[in-house]
């Protein structure tokens, strides 16, 4: 099939701006909601709990969402919806798949499978108002999604019987095969036909695997016609509902990429192309009665990263190419790790009206990030153009049920991934069209000089310009196997990366540093400071041209690099002829509590320590503080930023203090009593970092003060890994400002 589309400019996405004539209101987020508030009493708040299917009911006011590990349901009230609150769980006997919601009825797909031969399932009808299951339905199978016809009519179930992936390495056909079962509902909600389920056979109708059709994900337009993607078999079914019959069928087709990053190598890249990918389809939504929309996640074939229209027809009349990629590059949320394989792998599809403009809300799984487009009408009525709008973070890991809820002007994202011990949870994040929430997101990328755009992550240090207050300086760490300083521009918002210069040394990249800290010199050029990490690799401070090239490289002695531990070098600032460094948590020689402050005049060569108490511990969830930045505020004067290892709920420090070395001399190396410097508290960051209305990271790792005075803060996203992918980029005001708050 031809691909129709065409790839939006990325400094539009970068910019954060529709394409359209008519621009479409941004979306703003208004609140998160971690699932594990909803747990049954006398649950731990660690128990894994998931959020993975959601939808709407009580005329906006409730969320009904899916929770495969509790086997139940969950109610979440948003009748004010910057403050979700807890509204309970409800069992169903089995793996929830998927829930519609109809007046005061859920209907939930439940997965009773005991084996992969003998996949079974039912479908439960919950009456919302009193919590309580009144009619369960066999569906001849496992159930995976569920859809209502818009007129309340019928309802059709994906019946998978999904494939063992162990057995002979995933490949398909597997015994049984799937197929798509529907209910009549009558005038009350209530299934008509609910012990003698309808069944539509779709084996013989897909090129691959033609005795074993996996159904994966089903809608239903206003004419009650379902569409069906069998995803493994890289195919699409339209069927009528009044008749369950087949009507129409066709392959999903390929689609071919270009500037793409296709290799896991630690370094975002998007210089190759990849040909002929199956589509692979998992989520589907009809736009109109006419077309539908298709999000192409794949599975051990394809995956074409990106999202397709097509008509009930078979014609494919839109292809994204690769611009969810390049969204997620350009947002700093590309996940580098999935290059090799999926991408940014969308897998969650919605449409919503809002107002005039019908919305496409594209889910990116692995990016954790929620792209929307425009469905512009245009003149002729021709063409169908769906024109980038904005890339929504979505608040949490694995985004896989988006809700639109137009009479209200909210779209709701489910994120089914929870780990506690890694700091993230398993979430509900809402958005309203409009200005009244947080505005995300806070800073991207424009294109480089080669057409793309500049790949971003992990920054963990700030630093700014000498005379000019709109350029800021940051660098990455060790996620990436590369090294680079990156140019910010924050005369507007979001600010924006708008150039980046990789650290060389001979013409060559430097391997194995891991940057923690940056400070620019009057004339230009920068210190870098990398973390060490005992038999990995030694602490650097290197001095880097404003080409790039490293001029200089020191070592920290013998007597310091000797007594480090796991958490090394975090941040650097230059003040007068000294460099200060920040050392993240106690090494062997420091008493409990207490981190190094180390400083290295460059004129004498000397070195110097003084010893910092770090605050105790504040989360209800335990953890260690430390250290992540330093910045000169001149006269002697240092601002530290000291942090808990801790996000969401569990956040606690987030802090700013200010030192002075004025009239606290450094110990030598080696001497027996160190100065302790004295702290002052200037801003607790932590309401800064909430202001957001999300997921609060736990690494805030920038700091820096600009030429006219502001401060900025940046925080690290760990580059998409085992993190929800956002950065926060801070404004935190004027420096008299900010002091004047001790």
């Amino acid at each position: 099939m031809k691909n129709l589309g065409k790839s939006a400019s990325l400094a539009v996405l970068a910019m954060g701006l529709a394409t359209s004539a008519m621009a479409v209101e941004p979306f703003s987020r208004l609140s998160s909601f971690p699932i594990y508030e909803n747990l049954p009493k006398g649950e731990e708040k660690t128990t894994e709990t998931v959020a993975e299917i959601v939808a709407s009911a009580m005329n906006g006011t409730m969320l009904v969402y899916t929770d495969s590990e509790l086997e139940a349901i969950g109610k979440v009230d948003i009748f004010d919806p910057a403050n979700p609150k807890a509204a309970g769980v409800i069992k169903v006997g089995g793996e929830p798949t998927s829930v519609s919601v109809n007046g005061n009825y859920a209907y939930v797909g439940v997965n009773t499978s005991k084996s992969y031969v003998k996949p079974s399932g039912h479908l439960v009808v919950v009456d919302l108002k009193s919590s309580k299951v009144i009619a369960k339905c066999d569906v001849a199978g496992q159930p995976d999604s569920v859809a209502l016809s818009p007129n309340g009519k019928y309802l059709a179930i994906a019946i998978e019987n999904e494939r063992d992936e162990d057995l002979n390495e995933g490949v398909i056909p597997q015994a049984p095969a799937g197929h798509l079962a529907s209910f009549t509902l009558d005038d009350k909600g209530m299934l008509s036909n609910c012990d003698a389920v309808s069944i539509t056979d779709l084996t013989g109708l897909a090129d691959i695997a033609p005795s074993d059709p996996e159904p994966e994900f089903v809608s239903i337009n206003g004419l009650n016609q379902a569409v069906v993607t069998l995803q493994e078999n890289n195919h699409i079914v339209v069927v009528d509902l009044e008749t369950a019959k087949v009507v129409n069928h066709y392959s999903a087709g390929t689609s071919s990429l270009t500037g793409v990053d296709s290799t896991k190598d630690k370094s975002i890249s998007l210089t190759e192309s990849l040909q002929d990918l199956k589509r692979e389809p998992d989520a589907v939504s009809w736009i109109d009665d006419n077309r539908f929309v298709t999000a192409n996640e794949g599975d051990y074939e394809g995956g074409s990263r990106g999202f397709t229209v097509f008509s009930k027809t078979g014609a494919v009349l839109f292809d994204s190419g690769s611009q969810t990629e390049r969204l997620a590059v350009s947002m700093g949320h590309y996940p580098e790790k999935r290059s090799h394989k999926k991408g940014t792998e969308p897998e969650g599809v919605t449409v919503g009206t809002f107002g005039e403009d019908n919305l496409v809300f594209v889910g990116l799984e692995r990016a954790n990030l929620i792209g929307v487009y425009h469905d512009v009408k245009t003149e002729s009525g021709l063409n169908n153009r769906f024109d980038f709008v904005q890339g929504l973070p979505s608040g949490g890991v694995g985004p896989e049920g988006i809700v639109t809820i137009p009479s209200r002007g909210l779209v709701v994202i489910a994120n089914e991934k929870d780990k506690a011990k890694d700091g993230f949870r398993s979430n509900i994040t809402i958005y309203k069209q409009g200005s009244e929430g947080a505005q995300l997101p806070q800073i991207v990328s424009v294109d480089g000089p080669n057409g793309v755009p500049i790949g971003w992550g992990a920054l963990s240090g700030l630093a700014a310009n000498a005379t000019d207050p709109s350029i800021l300086y940051a660098v990455n760490d060790s996620f990436y196997s590369t090294a680079d300083i990156f140019t910010l521009d924050v005369s507007a918002s979001p600010a924006r990366i708008v150039s980046s210069r990789r650290i060389t040394k001979n013409g060559k990249p430097v391997e194995n540093l891991d940057l923690e800290g940056i400070t620019a010199a009057p004339d230009g050029s920068f210190w870098v400071a990398s973390e060490g990490k005992p038999e990995k690799r030694e602490s650097k401070i290197l001095h880097v041209l404003p080409t790039g090239q490293v001029a200089k490289e020191l070592s920290l002695p013998v007597e310091l690099e000797g007594q480090m531990k796991k958490h090394g070098l975090e941040g650097i600032t230059l003040s007068g002829d000294t460099l200060y460094i920040a050392v993240q948590r106690a090494w062997k020689d420091d008493p409990k509590g207490y981190a190094k402050i180390i400083s290295h005049n460059l004129k004498t060569g000397s070195w110097g320590v003084n010893a910092y108490r770090l605050d105790a511990p504040e989360s209800p969830a335990g953890g260690w503080v430390g250290l992540s930045e330093i910045t000169s505020l001149g006269n002697g004067d240092l601002a530290i930023v000291e942090r808990d290892n801790k996000g969401g709920p569990d956040a606690a420090i987030k802090r700013i203090y200010r030192v002075s070395v004025r009239h606290t001399a450094a110990a030598e190396l080696g001497a027996k009593e160190v100065p302790v410097l004295k702290k002052t508290l200037i801003r607790d960051v932590l309401a800064d970092l909430r202001q957001s209305n999300g997921w609060t990271p736990d690494k805030l790792e920038g700091l820096t003060v600009a030429s006219d005075g502001t401060v900025y803060a940046v925080t690290d996203n760990d580059g998409v890994d085992d993190s929800t992918g956002e950065t926060l980029f801070l404004n935190l005001g004027p420096i008299n400002q900010v002091l004047a708050n001790q």
